[in-house]
């Protein structure tokens, strides 16, 4: 074996092998170097822009303050906390839980296949047309369900359920194919995405397409069947909600309790981390394949949901993607649910942070979106080589587990976090 190769397994085989708190030390020391290069980046290419101010240095004028970047990425993401006047209710925030309340959903849903040793690249296809089975549900079901708090306590979680279940079946198409066909499920997932645009663009032109509105989209659903703001603690804006927020953590909560406690959960962590061993303990592969894509994409299908009865009330042809940055997510969080959360806060502070730089500076949004992947390339990719070694580097034997799928030790299993 040569020198090189001995010294990348030695590295990968650290990585593998680092205890949670080296892991946070290594995420903030990877944040920090990020910021630093960032830092340099911006201050670089200010002197190769127009301004009418900056800091003259060399003969050359630099036109971008970096600490004026990052003070906005950060603190403005939170609207701006050090200055008179804030409350905790602000616009800014309200963005940033927003997008992390989706981000969580779609992050999950990456999470669960990931940890089944399955690549699910089509959370964005199956957001996607769950979204759109979440809209129609919901217009359609109005009709006949009473309006008012009834209409609100019915609807929403029908609109919920629709979408997990035609995200589901979305997801299970994959699964059935790697099972059955030995078909690549990044292969199959990323062409699924593709499908599902088109299916919904074609659907929504034939069918639900809203006649009263010039842009693409369906009817909007009933006001009272949005999701509601709690009252008198409810954000400025009313496209964000606490109680979004609120199913967001209990759903991480329950993966996490279904991966850790549960005979299923045990049974898709053996799959993804010794296929072979799973096999031979009696776990049926093709089962759990199909089962684990089609919770992935039963989520997915929620953050498509969340994204209609939370953000606009209707689904719309350009839905972001937040289905792609829950892979982003997923990652960086080492496909632990309880880290998806802290890893969707991140993201939720960069995207806010980010639309703060274009208001406040005059930094182009193209050079704000580099600062942005820098960051979150540094901060992703000690967590993915690790996960890059776990498929090479050999780890041990999976911990001894009870009959219902529990650890034998007093922490439950969280062998992969």
């Amino acid at each position: 074996m040569s020198a090189p190769k001995e010294r990348l397994d030695r590295l990968l085989e650290r990585l593998v092998r680092a205890s949670v708190l080296e892991r946070i030390v290594i995420s903030l020391a990877a944040l920090l170097a990020a910021v630093l290069v960032g830092g340099v980046l911006v201050f670089v290419s200010g002197g190769f822009a127009s301004c009418r101010a900056g800091l003259d240095l060399a003969g050359r004028t630099f036109c971008y303050n970096p600490m004026q970047v990052y003070y906005e990425l950060f603190l403005g993401a939170l609207g701006h906390p050090l200055e008179g006047g804030w409350s905790p209710t602000n616009y800014r925030l309200a963005t940033t839980l927003q997008q992390t309340t989706l981000l969580i959903f779609a992050g999950l849903s990456v999470a669960v296949a990931f940890r089944a040793g399955l690549l699910n690249i089509g959370t964005q296809g199956q957001l996607v047309i769950g979204g759109l089975a979440t809209a129609v549900t919901v217009v359609y079901a109005a009709a006949i369900v009473p309006g008012g708090f009834v209409g609100t306590i019915v609807l929403i979680p029908l609109g919920v359920l629709a979408g997990a279940v035609v995200g589901g079946l979305y997801g299970a198409i994959p699964g059935i194919l790697k099972a059955y066909a030995d078909a690549n499920e990044v292969i199959t997932t990323i062409m699924l995405n593709f499908v599902a645009v088109g299916v919904t663009s074609t659907l929504l032109s034939w069918r639900f397409q809203d006649p009263n509105s010039s842009t693409s989209k369906t009817r909007s659903v009933p006001e009272y069947a949005e999701i509601p703001t709690i009252p008198h603690v409810g954000f400025e804006r009313m496209d964000f909600s606490l109680l979004a927020l609120g199913f967001a953590v209990a759903l991480i909560l329950g993966i996490a309790w279904l991966l850790a406690r549960t005979s299923f959960g045990y049974e898709l962590r053996t799959s993804g981390i010794q296929p072979a061993a799973a096999a031979y303990g009696g776990v049926d592969e093709k089962r759990m394949t199909v089962a684990s894509m089609t919770l992935s994409g039963a989520l997915g299908g929620i953050s498509g949901a969340f994204w209609v009865l939370m953000v606009h009330g209707s689904w719309r042809e350009n839905v972001p993607s937040i289905g792609f940055d829950g892979i982003a997510v997923s990652v960086l969080a080492g496909n632990n649910p309880i880290g998806v959360g802290a890893a969707a806060l991140l993201f939720g502070v960069i995207k806010s942070g980010q639309r703060s730089i274009g208001t406040a500076t005059n930094v182009p949004p193209e050079l704000v979106g580099i600062l942005s992947g820098l960051i979150i390339l540094f901060v992703a990719m000690p967590e993915f080589f690790r996960l890059l070694g776990r498929r090479y580097v050999d780890v041990g034997s999976p911990e001894p587990v009870r009959a219902d799928g529990g650890t034998a030790g007093a922490d439950g299993g969280a062998d992969d976090a």
